[in-house]
Protein backbone atom coordinates (compact mmCIF):
# COMPACT_ATOMS: atom_id res chain seq x y z
CA UNK A 1 0.00 0.00 0.00
CA UNK A 2 1.77 3.14 -1.27
CA UNK A 3 -1.16 5.57 -1.01
CA UNK A 4 -4.70 5.73 0.34
CA UNK A 5 -6.74 7.14 -2.53
CA UNK A 6 -10.02 5.24 -2.22
CA UNK A 7 -11.75 2.33 -0.54
CA UNK A 8 -12.08 0.80 -3.99
CA UNK A 9 -8.29 0.60 -4.30
CA UNK A 10 -7.90 -1.35 -1.04
CA UNK A 11 -7.99 -5.10 -0.63
CA UNK A 12 -9.91 -6.77 2.17
CA UNK A 13 -6.57 -7.67 3.73
CA UNK A 14 -5.40 -4.05 3.70
CA UNK A 15 -8.64 -2.92 5.33
CA UNK A 16 -8.24 -5.62 7.98
CA UNK A 17 -4.66 -4.52 8.71
CA UNK A 18 -5.72 -0.87 9.11
CA UNK A 19 -8.60 -1.74 11.44
CA UNK A 20 -6.36 -3.92 13.63
CA UNK A 21 -3.63 -1.28 13.78
CA UNK A 22 -6.19 1.45 14.49
CA UNK A 23 -7.50 -0.52 17.49
CA UNK A 24 -3.94 -1.09 18.73
CA UNK A 25 -2.99 2.58 18.45
CA UNK A 26 -6.21 3.62 20.15
CA UNK A 27 -5.26 1.48 23.13
CA UNK A 28 -1.75 2.92 23.22
CA UNK A 29 -2.72 6.59 23.04
CA UNK A 30 -2.25 7.33 26.73
CA UNK A 31 0.84 5.16 27.08
CA UNK A 32 4.21 6.87 27.66
CA UNK A 33 5.88 4.81 24.91
CA UNK A 34 3.44 5.54 22.11
CA UNK A 35 4.94 4.60 18.69
CA UNK A 36 6.46 7.52 16.78
CA UNK A 37 7.00 6.24 13.22
CA UNK A 38 6.81 9.78 11.81
CA UNK A 39 9.61 11.18 13.96
CA UNK A 40 11.61 13.70 11.95
CA UNK A 41 9.04 13.73 9.11
CA UNK A 42 6.84 16.55 7.86
CA UNK A 43 3.44 15.90 6.30
CA UNK A 44 1.63 18.55 4.27
CA UNK A 45 -2.12 18.99 4.66
CA UNK A 46 -3.42 20.54 1.42
CA UNK A 47 -7.05 21.60 1.88
CA UNK A 48 -9.30 23.10 -0.81
CA UNK A 49 -12.37 22.33 1.34
CA UNK A 50 -12.91 23.50 4.90
CA UNK A 51 -12.98 20.96 7.71
CA UNK A 52 -13.24 20.43 11.45
CA UNK A 53 -12.77 16.70 12.13
CA UNK A 54 -10.46 15.95 9.20
CA UNK A 55 -8.02 18.77 9.82
CA UNK A 56 -7.87 18.46 13.60
CA UNK A 57 -7.65 14.66 13.62
CA UNK A 58 -4.86 14.59 11.02
CA UNK A 59 -2.84 17.34 12.70
CA UNK A 60 -3.12 15.63 16.10
CA UNK A 61 -2.39 12.21 14.57
CA UNK A 62 0.78 13.41 12.86
CA UNK A 63 2.01 15.14 16.02
CA UNK A 64 1.30 12.14 18.26
CA UNK A 65 3.16 9.90 15.80
CA UNK A 66 6.19 12.15 16.19
CA UNK A 67 5.84 14.11 12.95
CA UNK A 68 5.24 17.73 12.03
CA UNK A 69 1.99 18.71 10.26
CA UNK A 70 2.18 21.60 7.77
CA UNK A 71 -1.26 22.99 6.93
CA UNK A 72 -1.54 24.52 3.46
CA UNK A 73 -4.80 26.21 2.53
CA UNK A 74 -5.02 25.81 -1.23
CA UNK A 75 -5.83 29.51 -1.58
CA UNK A 76 -2.58 30.45 0.18
CA UNK A 77 -0.29 28.52 -2.15
CA UNK A 78 0.34 28.78 -5.88
CA UNK A 79 -1.95 25.82 -6.58
CA UNK A 80 -4.81 28.21 -5.84
CA UNK A 81 -3.44 30.68 -8.39
CA UNK A 82 -3.16 28.32 -11.33
CA UNK A 83 -0.02 26.26 -10.70
CA UNK A 84 -0.63 22.72 -11.91
CA UNK A 85 -1.15 19.80 -9.59
CA UNK A 86 1.77 18.10 -11.35
CA UNK A 87 4.20 20.93 -10.56
CA UNK A 88 2.92 21.12 -6.99
CA UNK A 89 3.50 17.37 -6.57
CA UNK A 90 7.05 17.62 -7.93
CA UNK A 91 7.96 20.51 -5.64
CA UNK A 92 6.35 19.26 -2.43
CA UNK A 93 7.90 15.83 -2.95
CA UNK A 94 11.26 17.57 -2.45
CA UNK A 95 10.16 19.30 0.76
CA UNK A 96 7.87 16.99 2.73
CA UNK A 97 7.48 13.29 3.42
CA UNK A 98 3.77 12.85 2.68
CA UNK A 99 0.62 14.71 1.63
CA UNK A 100 -2.95 14.66 2.95
CA UNK A 101 -5.24 16.20 0.33
CA UNK A 102 -8.85 17.36 0.76
CA UNK A 103 -10.23 18.67 -2.51
CA UNK A 104 -12.99 18.41 -5.09
CA UNK A 105 -11.77 16.25 -7.96
CA UNK A 106 -10.62 12.67 -7.37
CA UNK A 107 -8.31 13.14 -10.35
CA UNK A 108 -6.26 15.67 -8.37
CA UNK A 109 -5.25 13.24 -5.62
CA UNK A 110 -4.64 10.51 -8.19
CA UNK A 111 -2.47 12.82 -10.32
CA UNK A 112 -0.50 13.99 -7.26
CA UNK A 113 0.14 10.37 -6.27
CA UNK A 114 1.17 9.39 -9.80
CA UNK A 115 3.53 12.33 -10.37
CA UNK A 116 4.94 12.81 -6.89
CA UNK A 117 7.31 10.55 -4.99
CA UNK A 118 5.66 10.73 -1.55
CA UNK A 119 2.67 8.88 -0.07
CA UNK A 120 -0.71 10.55 -0.57
CA UNK A 121 -3.87 10.27 1.53
CA UNK A 122 -7.28 11.21 0.19
CA UNK A 123 -8.87 13.21 3.00
CA UNK A 124 -12.06 13.69 0.90
CA UNK A 125 -12.96 14.29 -2.71
CA UNK A 126 -16.28 14.50 -4.50
CA UNK A 127 -15.92 10.80 -5.37
CA UNK A 128 -14.82 9.18 -2.11
CA UNK A 129 -14.16 9.70 1.61
CA UNK A 130 -12.03 6.65 2.50
CA UNK A 131 -10.77 7.82 5.92
CA UNK A 132 -14.33 8.36 7.12
CA UNK A 133 -15.51 4.92 6.04
CA UNK A 134 -12.50 3.22 7.63
CA UNK A 135 -13.34 4.99 10.91
CA UNK A 136 -16.97 3.90 10.49
CA UNK A 137 -15.94 0.29 9.97
CA UNK A 138 -13.66 0.42 13.01
CA UNK A 139 -16.54 1.79 15.12
CA UNK A 140 -19.01 -0.77 13.83
CA UNK A 141 -16.55 -3.61 14.49
CA UNK A 142 -15.96 -2.39 18.05
CA UNK A 143 -19.69 -2.44 18.79
CA UNK A 144 -20.25 -5.80 17.13
CA UNK A 145 -17.42 -7.32 19.14
CA UNK A 146 -18.76 -5.81 22.36
CA UNK A 147 -22.17 -7.37 21.69
CA UNK A 148 -20.92 -10.83 20.69
CA UNK A 149 -18.14 -10.81 23.33
CA UNK A 150 -16.08 -12.91 20.92
CA UNK A 151 -12.73 -12.16 19.39
CA UNK A 152 -12.93 -13.29 15.76
CA UNK A 153 -9.92 -14.49 13.83
CA UNK A 154 -10.31 -11.37 11.68
CA UNK A 155 -12.08 -8.12 12.57
CA UNK A 156 -13.67 -8.02 9.12
CA UNK A 157 -15.38 -11.36 9.80
CA UNK A 158 -17.69 -9.43 12.12
CA UNK A 159 -19.41 -7.83 9.11
CA UNK A 160 -20.35 -11.05 7.33
CA UNK A 161 -24.12 -11.40 7.06
CA UNK A 162 -24.78 -7.92 8.41
CA UNK A 163 -27.04 -5.31 6.82
CA UNK A 164 -26.16 -1.61 6.64
CA UNK A 165 -28.49 1.03 5.23
CA UNK A 166 -27.38 4.38 3.83
CA UNK A 167 -30.18 6.98 3.88
CA UNK A 168 -30.24 10.15 1.78
CA UNK A 169 -28.02 11.11 -1.12
CA UNK A 170 -26.72 7.70 -2.19
CA UNK A 171 -24.70 9.31 -4.98
CA UNK A 172 -22.48 11.26 -2.57
CA UNK A 173 -18.84 10.49 -1.78
CA UNK A 174 -19.55 8.83 1.57
CA UNK A 175 -22.16 6.52 0.06
CA UNK A 176 -19.78 5.55 -2.75
CA UNK A 177 -17.09 4.59 -0.27
CA UNK A 178 -19.67 2.50 1.62
CA UNK A 179 -20.53 0.76 -1.67
CA UNK A 180 -16.90 -0.23 -2.21
CA UNK A 181 -16.56 -1.31 1.43
CA UNK A 182 -19.56 -3.62 1.08
CA UNK A 183 -18.00 -5.15 -2.02
CA UNK A 184 -14.68 -5.77 -0.27
CA UNK A 185 -16.04 -7.06 3.05
CA UNK A 186 -19.13 -8.96 1.90
CA UNK A 187 -21.89 -7.33 3.92
CA UNK A 188 -25.23 -6.21 2.51
CA UNK A 189 -25.60 -2.49 1.79
CA UNK A 190 -29.02 -1.00 1.12
CA UNK A 191 -29.26 2.44 -0.46
CA UNK A 192 -32.41 4.27 0.62
CA UNK A 193 -32.74 7.20 -1.76
CA UNK A 194 -35.01 8.66 -4.45
CA UNK A 195 -34.20 7.79 -8.06
CA UNK A 196 -32.41 11.07 -8.73
CA UNK A 197 -30.07 10.51 -5.76
CA UNK A 198 -29.02 6.94 -6.50
CA UNK A 199 -25.39 6.27 -7.50
CA UNK A 200 -24.46 6.35 -11.19
CA UNK A 201 -24.75 3.11 -13.12
CA UNK A 202 -21.00 2.99 -13.73
CA UNK A 203 -20.33 2.94 -9.98
CA UNK A 204 -22.74 0.06 -9.39
CA UNK A 205 -21.30 -1.78 -12.38
CA UNK A 206 -17.91 -1.80 -10.62
CA UNK A 207 -19.43 -3.80 -7.72
CA UNK A 208 -21.79 -5.96 -9.76
CA UNK A 209 -21.14 -9.05 -7.63
CA UNK A 210 -21.68 -7.25 -4.31
CA UNK A 211 -24.94 -7.23 -2.35
CA UNK A 212 -25.75 -3.55 -2.93
CA UNK A 213 -29.50 -3.02 -3.21
CA UNK A 214 -31.37 0.17 -4.12
CA UNK A 215 -34.57 1.11 -2.26
CA UNK A 216 -36.95 4.00 -2.83
CA UNK A 217 -39.02 3.01 0.22
CA UNK A 218 -36.93 4.01 3.25
CA UNK A 219 -38.89 1.95 5.76
CA UNK A 220 -38.53 -1.19 3.66
CA UNK A 221 -34.79 -0.54 3.50
CA UNK A 222 -34.62 -0.27 7.30
CA UNK A 223 -36.34 -3.59 8.03
CA UNK A 224 -34.12 -5.92 10.09
CA UNK A 225 -31.03 -3.77 9.43
CA UNK A 226 -28.04 -3.87 11.77
CA UNK A 227 -26.80 -0.35 11.02
CA UNK A 228 -28.56 2.84 9.90
CA UNK A 229 -26.27 5.50 8.48
CA UNK A 230 -26.68 8.99 7.08
CA UNK A 231 -24.77 12.07 5.98
CA UNK A 232 -25.66 15.72 5.50
CA UNK A 233 -28.02 16.27 2.57
CA UNK A 234 -26.30 19.43 1.36
CA UNK A 235 -22.58 18.83 0.91
CA UNK A 236 -20.04 21.53 0.10
CA UNK A 237 -20.55 22.64 -3.48
CA UNK A 238 -24.25 21.66 -3.46
CA UNK A 239 -25.60 24.75 -1.70
CA UNK A 240 -27.47 26.01 -4.79
CA UNK A 241 -29.47 22.78 -4.81
CA UNK A 242 -30.28 23.10 -1.10
CA UNK A 243 -34.03 23.64 -1.16
CA UNK A 244 -34.65 20.98 -3.80
CA UNK A 245 -32.51 18.50 -1.89
CA UNK A 246 -34.39 19.15 1.34
CA UNK A 247 -37.64 18.49 -0.51
CA UNK A 248 -36.44 15.35 -2.29
CA UNK A 249 -34.74 13.76 0.71
CA UNK A 250 -37.25 14.62 3.46
CA UNK A 251 -38.77 11.08 3.49
CA UNK A 252 -35.29 9.60 4.06
CA UNK A 253 -34.65 11.02 7.52
CA UNK A 254 -33.40 8.58 10.15
CA UNK A 255 -35.96 8.83 12.94
CA UNK A 256 -37.83 6.70 15.47
CA UNK A 257 -39.91 5.09 12.73
CA UNK A 258 -36.79 3.88 10.92
CA UNK A 259 -35.12 2.70 14.12
CA UNK A 260 -38.21 0.69 15.08
CA UNK A 261 -38.19 -0.99 11.65
CA UNK A 262 -34.57 -2.05 12.08
CA UNK A 263 -33.27 -4.98 14.09
CA UNK A 264 -33.58 -4.55 17.89
CA UNK A 265 -30.42 -2.84 19.10
CA UNK A 266 -29.53 -1.57 15.62
CA UNK A 267 -26.84 1.10 15.55
CA UNK A 268 -27.26 4.60 14.13
CA UNK A 269 -24.21 6.40 12.80
CA UNK A 270 -23.59 9.80 11.22
CA UNK A 271 -20.29 11.07 9.82
CA UNK A 272 -21.00 14.68 10.94
CA UNK A 273 -21.66 17.56 10.75
CA UNK A 274 -25.25 16.70 11.70
CA UNK A 275 -28.26 18.88 11.00
CA UNK A 276 -30.88 17.71 13.48
CA UNK A 277 -34.38 17.76 12.07
CA UNK A 278 -33.13 17.19 8.53
CA UNK A 279 -31.19 13.99 7.77
CA UNK A 280 -31.66 12.76 11.36
CA UNK A 281 -34.24 13.65 13.98
CA UNK A 282 -33.00 15.39 17.13
CA UNK A 283 -34.22 12.63 19.46
CA UNK A 284 -32.60 9.88 17.38
CA UNK A 285 -29.31 11.77 17.29
CA UNK A 286 -29.28 12.30 21.03
CA UNK A 287 -30.14 8.65 21.69
CA UNK A 288 -27.13 7.57 19.61
CA UNK A 289 -24.80 10.47 20.45
CA UNK A 290 -22.22 8.38 22.32
CA UNK A 291 -21.78 6.09 19.34
CA UNK A 292 -21.66 8.97 16.86
CA UNK A 293 -18.96 10.75 18.84
CA UNK A 294 -17.04 7.48 19.25
CA UNK A 295 -17.19 7.30 15.45
CA UNK A 296 -15.78 10.83 15.23
CA UNK A 297 -12.99 9.97 17.69
CA UNK A 298 -12.03 6.94 15.64
CA UNK A 299 -11.08 9.23 12.76
CA UNK A 300 -7.97 10.03 14.82
CA UNK A 301 -7.06 6.41 15.48
CA UNK A 302 -7.65 5.05 11.99
CA UNK A 303 -5.74 7.96 10.47
CA UNK A 304 -2.84 7.14 12.76
CA UNK A 305 -2.98 3.62 11.33
CA UNK A 306 -2.96 4.97 7.78
CA UNK A 307 -0.08 7.37 8.48
CA UNK A 308 1.91 4.67 10.26
CA UNK A 309 1.43 2.27 7.37
CA UNK A 310 2.40 4.79 4.70
CA UNK A 311 5.02 6.73 6.60
CA UNK A 312 7.23 4.07 8.17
Amino acid sequence: MKHLLSIESLTAGEIEDLLVLGRRLKGLRSMPRHPTPLRGRTWALIFAKSSTRTRVSFEVAIQELGGCPLFLDVHDIQLGRGETIEDTAHVLSRYVHGAVIRTYAQSEVETFARVGTIPVINALTDDEHPCQILADLMTWAERLQAVTKKRPKKMCDLFHGKIAVFFGDAACNVARSWIFAAARLHFCLRLAAPKNHQPPANVLARVAKAEVIRFEDPRAAAEDADLLYTDTWISMGKEEEGQQRLHDLAPYQINTRMVHAAKPGALVMHCLPAYRGKEISADTFEAQANLIFDEAENRLHIQKAILSTLGH
